[in-house]
């Protein structure tokens, strides 16, 4: 599978913004992924073959001195980066749209042949629950709602249409008050929706902030799955200039709360997965987006060949989301966390 299908329509405007920006060829479709259903194992995963044959970042010191793979290293990387520029292009301009926290129902509509108000004492035969959990989208740093528009029309597209987002404010400057307020916004949607749990998806810091409700918070009697994209699981290291900002100094190896997410969780109930990328520049060093804790079920998913912005949008990545949403996991306290197998997209 080739990068950039999801992105194509935004190339031509990245072009425009970015006059420098080098013409990309055409790409072919993007063909579906077959062995995505093998998760929580991932093993089966043959996903998208390379753009040049490469599988990533790990294989280049098996490379050196081999002139013609290390240019194909080198334009997968160019690819990437300009992708990346495309994608965040886009997501300037879709930014606005995202500001306002989204409407929400006061409730479900009712389900077919559901009892109307005026017959609710009558007793009735319970028909079957739902078998899918409302999902929770929950963006990064300084983002909103939007950065979830693609990934969100995958979902829906594919069944999942108890969908919701929550911004959360960029002047936030804690990520356990943070958790907090997700925890309020979780409980309102199962009362309202009367599901007794939910999936969360977590774009960077977002997926701290939903593994801190978890852990600390008692939050995995609420969250099935979650699964995180891009999130500093260990820490990061990048952009030190942004230490400034409280909640980005949290984000750093060694800080208190991630001191407080590596304490033992015992009897963990949420089934983590957690995609990492090895392009990923936000990520230092790259493997922090990796999750490993004793107690925790978890599995980390490598993707090859895009950056940070694009693990969200990319359909490559949605269709992982989608099988790691709908596959059971082992039991809790099961750790899968090891890093076999994953996604190549360029």
């Amino acid at each position: 599978m080739k990068v950039t299908t999801a992105a194509l329509p935004l190339l031509p405007l990245c072009q425009r913004l970015l006059p420098s920006l080098p013409a990309l060829p055409a790409l072919p479709a993007v063909p579906t992924l077959s062995g995505l259903a093998a998760l929580p194992g991932m093993s089966a995963l043959t996903g998208f073959s390379g753009l040049s044959g490469m599988t990533g970042l790990s294989t280049l010191s098996a490379l050196s001195g081999l002139p013609g793979k290390v240019t194909g290293l080198s334009m997968t990387l160019l690819k990437a980066t300009a992708l990346e520029a495309a994608i965040l292009a886009g997501h300037v301009l879709l930014y606005p749209s995202g500001i306002v926290q989204e409407r929400r129902c006061v409730s479900e509509p009712p389900r077919a042949g559901s009892p109307g108000p005026e017959s609710a004492s009558v007793p009735t035969a319970q028909l079957p629950a739902r078998t899918s959990p409302p999902v929770v989208l929950l963006h990064g740093f300084i983002d909103n709602r939007s950065v979830f528009l693609l990934l969100r029309r995958s979902l829906a597209q594919h069944g999942r249409h108890r969908v919701e987002s929550l911004n959360y404010s960029p002047l936030t400057c804690d990520i356990r008050c943070a958790a907090e307020l997700l925890g309020r916004h979780i409980e309102e949607i199962c009362e309202r929706t009367g599901s007794d749990r939910v999936d969360v998806v977590g774009h960077s810091l977002g997926g701290l902030i939903a593994r801190y409700y978890v852990q600390r918070l008692g939050g995995d009697l609420r969250v099935r799955t979650l699964v995180t994209l891009g999130t500093p699981h260990a820490g990061t290291r990048v952009v030190p200039l942004a230490n400034a900002h409280p909640i980005v100094r949290q984000m750093r190896p060694g800080s208190a709360v991630l001191e407080e997410l590596a304490l033992p969780a015992p009897g963990c109930r949420t089934r983590f997965v957690s995609f990492w990328s090895d392009l990923d520049r936000v990520m230092d060093p790259l493997e922090t987006a990796c999750l490993d804790h004793p107690d925790l079920t978890v599995q980390n998913v490598r993707v090859s060949g895009i950056g940070h912005l694009a693990l969200p949008v990319h359909p490559a990545v949605a269709t992982g989301v989608r099988q790691a949403l709908d596959t059971p996991g082992p039991e809790s306290g099961t750790a899968t966390g090891g890093r076999p197998g994953g996604l190549t997209v360029a």
